[in-house]
């Protein structure tokens, strides 16, 4: 399928800058490293990404958000350039609740005590856990294109699961899914994603250059699967365990073209789960910050600049000269 592959990286565009004055850095966590790119000064933003990319998704909105912030795009552990643990027959290693905490030790790493998260997709429901959790570390919430996973699950029809049948196809017991996937990774990577209302047209040459190469490492394709297995299972369980609302302020972006839009009421889903949201739909598909990052970036911009928090940049520039690329 690898001619599938270049033929998509051929028609893909160039895109003009990829990342321009970012740093890659890898973090070292609590039994492994989460590589991330970072750049800016000001108030701190972290971008977690979806599935199945990394943080190769934030390249055209990163740098609007760099000019007045410092801008933290991480990889997710099973994704991309972070590491990849063993699993447990529970999928606890890939809960949102492990993979949050993965978060907050890069922000303790690096001195950082209060920031914002933007995140899409899965990243978006490890945000949501990670502002469960450690609510007097994230000052806001912002979101794209997802609503709270129970709830999802829960509304869910038929209709729903033709639409997201990735959603249950991916949770079926290993080694099914990953068999097949491995088989055509490109093949597959590009039906699932390029099959929203956008096509493949989201994606720059660069970004889906590392999307295609990431996703052909057979221990991200396990790693997905697991974070999915975990999203029905385990997941659930800690949102039932802790009925905890979340008090900071929410924004809840979603595709007037995708699933979200047709199938649930997004705002209604999210104020089940928190205090203040607000929201509302973005004239585009999923891949919402690579198809309309200039109103992401505008959004996140206004919705965070409303929300004050203390500015750490110093301390973090400290942190990742001490630590260095490693």
């Amino acid at each position: 399928m690898r001619s599938t592959a270049s033929s998509a990286l051929r028609e893909a565009p160039h895109a003009e800058s990829f990342f321009d004055g970012f740093v890659e850095h890898k973090i070292d966590i609590q039994n492994g490293q989460i590589f991330c790119r970072i750049a800016g000064n000001g108030p701190v933003i972290l971008l977690l990404h979806g599935y199945p990319q990394t943080s190769a998704m934030w390249h055209k909105v990163a740098p609007v958000l760099a000019k007045s912030h410092t801008v933290i795009c991480a990889d997710l552990r099973g994704y991309g350039r972070s590491f990849k643990p063993e699993t447990d027959a529970v999928h606890s290693t890939y809960s949102k609740r492990a993979m949050a905490n993965d978060m907050m030790m890069v922000m303790n790493s690096l001195g950082i005590e209060t920031f914002f998260v933007g995140a899409h997709d899965r990243g978006a429901r490890v945000a949501h856990r990670l502002a469960a959790d450690h609510p007097e570390r994230v000052m806001a919430l912002a979101t794209l294109d997802i609503a709270p996973t129970r709830e999802m699950y829960r509304d869910g029809d038929s209709s729903f699961a033709q639409a997201y049948w990735h959603w249950y196809w991916l949770t079926q017991s290993y080694p099914f899914p990953e068999t097949l996937i491995a088989g055509a990774s490109d093949y597959y990577w590009l039906k699932k994603c390029g099959s929203g209302s956008a096509g493949l047209s989201p994606f720059s040459h660069q970004a889906l250059k590392e999307y295609l190469t990431c996703f052909a490492d057979p221990d991200v394709i396990h790693a997905s699967c697991e974070d999915y297995r975990a999203a029905a299972t385990i997941d659930i369980e800690h949102d039932n365990d802790d009925c905890t609302r979340l008090k900071m302020p929410v924004l809840a972006l979603w595709g007037k073209h995708g699933v979200i839009e047709r199938h649930f009421d997004c705002l209604t889903l999210w104020r089940e789960r928190a205090d203040d949201v607000r929201g509302w739909s973005i004239d585009g598909g999923h891949y919402l910050a690579e198809e309309k990052p200039g109103q992401v970036a505008d959004a996140f911009l206004e919705f965070f600049g409303n929300t004050d928090i203390h500015d750490r940049s110093a301390s973090i520039q400290s942190a990742l000269q001490m630590a260095g690329d490693r």
